[in-house]
């Protein structure tokens, strides 16, 4: 071979192989996140989200790449982001309550790998738990079953007390609605006044932490939502600057100060979430993955908050907690 025809096979190997790899690049697939919540709020179920993945070989940024969109509590926001994601052509999408809704009015091909805490054949995602069907499977965590828990837990905090406050987020029905008669029903068993408070706003939720006081309530048991999930810090803060003991579901707000909190683990569903969306990625079809349910359950408890509201926690109760900050 000549010098000069072998410097021009060189050549020409030098603009291929750049090709090649942006190709290659250009072909890795993509996981799309519809969340309702906050990236903030939600760095703790995200990182597990990617265990999951990591769990079935996927790498965010090396095999696999992530686009995430946020409606931060804005649920009117969430069919213009679900919009993109289809736009985009995703692989597959994982989205929570009510973000896996959305994502399912929005396409009935792309794969839909959802979380949630209610029934998700009641929400109309599948057509039963066995045979999802159609594009849609995903991870249910619990949520509604164990509400009724978190009002007996706060009855538990304050035996003599008769009246409690229940806070929910009117704009998600689809959840919303189920635990609100859950909890309706077991106030009803033990005897109490369940008063129900309504934000779904910022501003809603400083109102009612304001208003609270005027309920002669003991304690706040907030409703499971995402928005609520993407507040940790300001519920938390709300919480102690109003003197309100508060229950919630997640970890998160327990460890911003909030009081208590008892509820499936979230991070746990999203994890399971992760691994059925790298099955995907592999080739599984969303018809053919059973929906899976999470039934860890977790109670943990802020003494120092406790200590801050003048609350002395019961030795029973902090026997059965699995965390307890100090």
């Amino acid at each position: 071979m000549r010098r000069r025809d072998f410097i021009t096979i060189l050549g020409g190997a030098s603009f291929v192989w750049p090709l090649a790899a942006r190709t290659q690049q250009a072909a890795m697939p993509v996981v799309g996140i519809l969340n309702g919540g906050s990236r903030d709020g939600y760095a703790p179920m995200m990182a597990a989200f990617r265990e999951g993945l990591k769990e079935t070989s996927f790498v965010e940024g090396q095999n696999v790449e992530i686009e995430y969109r946020w409606a931060n509590g804005q649920y009117d926001r969430l069919t213009a982001l679900a919009d993109d994601l289809v736009h985009r052509q995703v692989s597959v999408i994982a989205a929570n309550t009510p973000a896996n809704l959305v994502a399912k009015a929005a396409t009935s091909t792309i794969p839909i790998v959802f979380t949630t805490g209610g029934d998700p054949v009641q929400l109309g995602l599948v057509a039963s738990l066995d045979r999802p069907g159609g594009n849609v499977t995903g991870v249910t965590q619990l949520s509604a079953e164990v509400a009724p828990k978190r009002l007996e837990l706060a009855h538990e905090l304050f035996p003599k007390a008769t009246v409690f406050a229940l806070l929910v987020n009117p704009a998600n029905s689809a959840q919303t609605d189920s635990l609100t008669k859950a909890s309706q029903a077991a106030a009803e068993t033990l005897g109490l006044q369940l008063d129900v408070l309504h934000a779904s706003t910022e501003a809603e939720l400083e109102h009612a932490f304001a208003t609270f006081p005027q309920l002669r309530a003991s304690a706040l048991v907030l409703g499971t939502d995402a928005f609520f999930s993407g507040q940790g810090e300001k519920l938390a803060a709300l919480t102690l600057r109003y003197a309100v003991p508060a229950i919630y579901e997640y970890r998160a707000f327990v460890a911003a100060g909030g009081l208590a909190s008892y509820g499936g683990s979230v991070t746990d569903s999203y994890r399971l979430a992760g691994v059925y969306s790298g099955r995907i990625l592999k080739g599984a079809k969303p018809p053919d993955l059973p929906v899976q349910q999470s039934t860890k359950i977790e109670l943990l408890i802020n003494l120092r908050t406790a200590k801050a509201l003048g609350l002395t926690i019961p030795i029973s109760l902090l026997g059965r907690a699995d965390e307890v900050i100090e």
